[in-house]
């Protein structure tokens, strides 16, 4: 039986505030700083942080690296052999195998949490720290589902702490060019963004994680260097397997969130920076075929979203597995469009990467001028805010990240349902304010999941 969940804060969906920080990317905004809330001792801003890693392997090891400047103090993994690089580079932090006795256990020396682990613990362990009135430094997708998205966002902003998602591009000189383009009507009203990515394959020879395949029969032991049943977490048990772990995770539907969950919220930050998009109006997906374990090898999944102030109506379409737009016809000989990319057409041109097409529409346009601030870095932007020296970081959860998250996450339900819906191929309508599908009702079971006994928001 499902647990009733509360009511979402329609507040939570605010367009104007999302678009208010996405114009700006670092809008300030109030950010209780370290030595207000008293953080161990109560230092000054000048002096170093000490931060905790949930997660100490992988991508964990490269965001804690990032913030090497300060004391990490505490690390957690269950996985220790994939922990143990930072294991040998910070000797001194204490380990510990579960967050949650982590986060007890240490919880009034911390003045910030880094959570990197597979999608599946995003929310529960940033929802942990949250509560305790952390900072929290958590890798992409920020959650597992939609409903996650907005339940963190809205945790963050009752903390009222520095955060930050991990989509570390949106900090780069890359984002606020395609901004200042877009903005200074390079290609005039842009109606329609593309955006694709080779994930889960590189070509035809490199799978990064296996997607479209079912779940293996096989039940072999548990290495002893892994806690499998804190691996899974709130996700349903099901035995160890190494088609799941460390980096395979990905292309479960139980544990990762495919490649739209990977890459979206990388790719679709700068263009929704640049377009100044909020919630969609529907989405539909497509994809080769579905199975109740995996995600699909290649899917494309369609977003409109509605006029916003003068800029008008925009289709936004994802691909992965490979697929990708039609090449512009005018796209000079010997351009590649990439494995990787994103594309925006305008009425009077159109911008693949961050280069404008065609030729001659470059030369009108010349040099844009820059008129954004730019960005001490992705991870620093995230440290300052703690100490109180920087603006709330740009990919901060209660005005940026959720929602983002949400929009992205939103594709995966679309993907869920287009099994069901191959006869009649209804677009969902989403209601963000009332935060469900009012003409599939159906698909909102796929906003949310139930956790295994013992584990909660």
């Amino acid at each position: 039986m499902k647990t009733k969940q509360p009511v979402p804060d329609p507040s939570a969906c605010s367009r104007r505030r999302f678009l208010q920080t996405g114009a700006g990317l670092a809008a300030t905004i109030s950010v209780v700083p370290a030595s207000v809330l008293g953080l161990h001792g109560a230092p000054s801003p000048n002096s170093k942080l000490n931060l905790a890693g949930v997660g100490a392997g992988g991508r964990a090891a490269s965001d804690l690296a990032e913030c090497a400047s300060e004391n990490i103090v505490a690390l957690c993994d269950v996985d220790w052999r994939q922990a143990a690089g930072s294991f040998r580079r910070w000797p001194r932090a204490k380990r510990y195998k579960d967050f949650r006795k982590m986060l007890e256990a240490e919880g009034d020396k911390l003045d910030g949490v880094i959570v990197a682990t597979p999608d599946h613990i995003h929310a529960v362990a940033s929802m942990a720290a949250l509560k305790l009135g952390k900072p929290v430094y958590c890798e992409k997708p920020l959650t597992h589902s939609v409903y996650e998205s907005r339940q963190v966002a809205l945790a963050a902003r009752k903390a009222g702490v520095a955060t930050q998602m991990g989509n570390q591009g949106q900090a780069s000189e890359e984002t606020r060019r395609l901004i200042e383009m877009v903005q200074a009507g390079a290609i005039g009203k842009v109606r329609e963004a593309h955006i694709w990515t080779d994930r889960p394959s590189r070509g035809l020879f490199q799978v990064y994680w296996p997607q479209g395949i079912d779940r293996p029969k096989e039940t072999p032991p548990v290495p002893d260097y892994l806690d499998w049943d804190l691996w899974l977490g709130p996700a349903p048990w099901r035995p160890y397997h190494p088609a799941y772990v460390p980096f395979k995770w990905r292309g479960w539907w139980d544990f990762g969130t495919g490649a739209l969950g990977d890459i979206g919220c990388h790719a679709f930050d700068p263009v929704f920076r640049a377009l100044k998009l909020g919630h969609p109006l529907t989405v539909q997906a497509s994809s080769t075929r579905v199975n109740e374990e995996t995600y699909p090898l290649a899917s494309m999944v369609t977003y409109h979203f509605p006029a916003r102030g003068d800029m008008p109506e925009c289709k936004l379409v994802w691909y992965d597995g490979g697929l990708r737009p039609p090449r512009p016809v005018d796209l000079p000989d010997g351009v590649m469009m990439g494995d990787n990319g994103r594309l925006l057409i305008g009425d009077e041109g159109y911008i693949l990467g961050n280069t404008i097409y065609p030729e001659k529409r470059r030369k009108e346009v010349g040099e844009v001028p820059r008129t954004l601030p730019r960005s001490p870095g992705h991870h620093a932007e995230w440290l300052l805010a703690i100490k109180g020296e920087g603006p709330e970081p740009g990919s901060n959860f209660p005005n940026w990240a959720g929602q983002l998250a949400e929009v992205v996450l939103l594709g995966n339900v679309a993907l869920r349902v287009h099994l069901r819906e191959l006869l009649t191929r209804r677009p969902l309508r989403w209601d963000p304010v009332n935060f469900r599908f009012p003409n599939f009702p159906e698909a909102d079971e796929f906003l949310h999941r139930q956790y295994r006994e013992g584990w909660s928001l």
